[in-house]
């Protein structure tokens, strides 16, 4: 079974909007398509990113929240209740939170406007990525994932934990036994042409003898 995974981003453009006589919202992004990554996964480090369109089946029928710190306790959004807004544009993941009209919340709101909150964790588990190898380090590309939740966050989660690198070293793993495969395959395919065409060869040569 995937195993859930967290990712963090630092939201410089996280806005919180305060119109008169109207509950205020918070608006930027969980995630940046096609932005590479700080090096992940300690011992077996791979840089990975967000490719567009990774989110947009899981935002359409999953069951996500805005959480703070990743606590269920404080939750500042439901996308089924109207108050979380996910979707996807040109630049990633845009979120739109309407927090509640709770003392947390509020006190919540004065960190972010000073600027004391200042980044974002997303949780997900990946249906879909492809790895290669580039400027001497693996590269994973995310192409479908289950998201979960967005968090805004005090301190960020480390972007890969012990349970997560596991997973990700199996999928990586079943992924270069795949290409292996593949290659052998076509070595295969290669030698078998190359004998086939021996073959004829040396039919044509005693024939003319």
């Amino acid at each position: 079974m995937s195993q859930m995974e967290r990712r963090s981003l630092a939201i410089k453009e996280l806005r919180l909007n305060e119109a008169d006589g109207e509950q205020p919202t918070l608006e930027g992004y969980a995630s940046v398509f096609d932005s590479w990554s700080e090096e992940l996964g300690g011992y077996e480090p791979f840089r990975e990113k967000v490719v567009r369109g990774a989110f947009a089946d899981s935002i359409k029928t999953d069951d996500i929240r805005c959480l703070f710190n990743h606590d269920s306790n404080f939750v500042l959004g439901r996308n089924r209740a109207g108050t979380l807004s996910l979707e996807e544009d040109g630049k990633g993941l845009k979120v739109t939170i309407k927090p509640p009209d709770t003392r947390w919340a509020k006190d919540l709101l004065v960190s972010v406007k000073r600027g004391d909150i200042s980044q974002m964790s997303f949780g997900f588990v990946c249906e879909k990525d492809s790895w290669s190898y580039d400027d001497s380090i693996d590269v994973r590309e995310l192409h479908k994932v289950k998201l979960f939740d967005v968090s805004l966050v005090t301190y960020p989660a480390y972007p890969a934990t012990e349970c997560d690198v596991r997973s990700i070293v199996a999928s990586r793993k079943a992924e270069r036994e795949k290409l292996l495969d593949e290659q052998r395959q076509k070595q295969a395919e290669l030698s078998a042409q190359k004998q086939q065409k021996l073959h004829e060869y040396e039919e044509v040569f005693n024939s003319d003898n």
